[in-house]
């Protein structure tokens, strides 16, 4: 056999090679999700909702819900995706302007962060971690060459200050947290100078620094943080009960079903501090267990990187490690949160809490990168014609007039 027959094998054998570590650990998570969405909720949902199982049915049904959003998104070729980057990020922009309406965005707890729409509510910012992933990944592909001159370099960062003055104002902390440091850590993949890189990178946690020092609660949330047990029956509540709950875990747990934390003393217990529940229950092996599983998560996404750039496809390499970073770094935010290591912040634990929107865009991320896997391992069969035609509309994407250096357009 030829040098040249040798490699077309390997490339071959390379293509064909399908990893279903990524779905076993999305599987996992959700399974996971399930259990202890029904353990954490049930004296809450029976108190208030006269229902225990009013959590469980809701977060099943926005898990088939997000099944089906997944199965879409999966069918649609990454080439459309990418001609439809400003038209999202536009949408995204619209809804987070929307539900600073008054009227239309509905309050809860002091934050306008839903939109009611008839018995179901959207979390605009949610929706924004998407769409932003998918601009930032087809504007650096199409402009990486030129993110070392200000001119390119200061759009996506113009952007970015901009959806996260939109955040702000509701206020939303933690999503812009985790969005401008997945932006910055796909600006840095994509080639930005590290001189840039660095500036960028300081002048965004000065500013975050800033924002946290002039609001009162945020200072605040810090000043309990460091100190919860100055403030436990006031603003270090929740982070002791939480602590406690990791408390009474010790190795294996107390059992499924047996946390007293989840008994109306832990806010929030199936949201934003289930895994302090799962602590409680399941001990610190039960904890350890899933944070393997995201890291396996993670290094699956990261392979898939690995491959993209591998065959040089850009866009579907900043596209997967924008998905990786942000899931990697909501899932450690919400974690740290629940183990005192980081400030208290609104963030879910991707693929478990309870949350409709949080848990469809999880699912739809996965789909993405579901996407990735397929089309770089040969196995997709291609967007229908009528589709193709569509995506080639100018109006999908104005600033891609003239510019098909993509690998989709390739």
């Amino acid at each position: 056999m030829s040098p040249v027959d040798l490699n077309q094998a390997a490339n071959t054998e390379q293509r064909e090679r399908f990893n279903w570590v990524l779905p076993f650990c999305v599987l996992a998570l959700a399974s996971i999700g399930v259990v202890m969405v029904a353990s954490a909720s049930i004296a809450f949902a029976a108190d208030t909702y006269g229902d225990p199982w009013y959590f469980l049915k809701r977060h099943v049904m926005f898990l088939l819900v997000g099944g089906v959003v997944a199965l879409i998104v999966s069918r649609i070729p990454l080439g459309i995706w990418s001609r439809l980057s400003w038209p999202l990020l536009a949408f995204a922009c619209g809804l987070l302007v929307l539900v600073l309406v008054p009227g239309v965005g509905r309050s809860v707890n002091g934050s306008m962060r839903w939109i009611a729409l008839g018995p179901i509510t959207v979390q605009p910012a949610e929706v924004a971690k998407f769409c932003c992933l998918i601009f930032f990944a087809s504007f650096l592909t199409r402009r990486h060459e030129k993110l070392r001159h200000w001119s390119s370099f200061m759009v996506p960062i113009t952007v970015l200050g901009f959806v996260a003055a939109l955040l702000l104002l509701e206020p939303d902390f933690g999503s812009v947290v985790v969005i401008s440091g997945t932006a910055l850590a796909m600006v840095f993949l994509a080639g930005a100078r590290l001189p840039h890189t660095f500036l960028l990178v300081g002048l965004a946690a000065c500013g975050l620094a800033l924002m946290a020092l002039i609001s009162p609660y945020r200072l605040q949330r810090l000043t309990t943080f460091l100190d919860p047990w100055g403030e436990q029956f006031g603003g270090g509540y929740q982070l002791t009960q939480s602590l406690i709950a990791f408390g009474r875990g010790e190795w294996f747990g107390v059992g499924l079903g047996n946390s007293v934390q989840k008994l109306f003393y832990l806010p929030e217990a199936h949201t934003d501090f289930v895994f302090a529940i799962l602590a409680e229950e399941w001990g610190l092996f039960g904890g350890l267990l899933v944070i393997g599983l995201y890291a396996v998560l993670t290094w699956s996404l990261l392979r898939l990187v690995s491959m993209a750039l591998t065959q040089k496809a850009f866009f579907a390499a900043l596209l997967t490690f924008g998905i990786a970073v942000l899931i990697a770094g909501q899932a450690f935010v919400n974690m740290g949160v629940a183990s005192g290591l980081l400030p208290t912040k609104g963030l879910t634990l991707p693929f478990v809490s309870s949350g409709g929107s949080s848990l469809i865009i999880c699912c739809a991320l996965f789909a993405v990168a579901w996407r990735v896997q397929s089309e770089l391992c040969g196995r997709h069969q291609g967007a229908l014609a009528i589709t193709d035609r569509i995506s080639q509309l100018p109006i999908f994407n104005p600033l891609q007039l003239g510019d098909r250096n993509t690998e989709e357009a390739a």
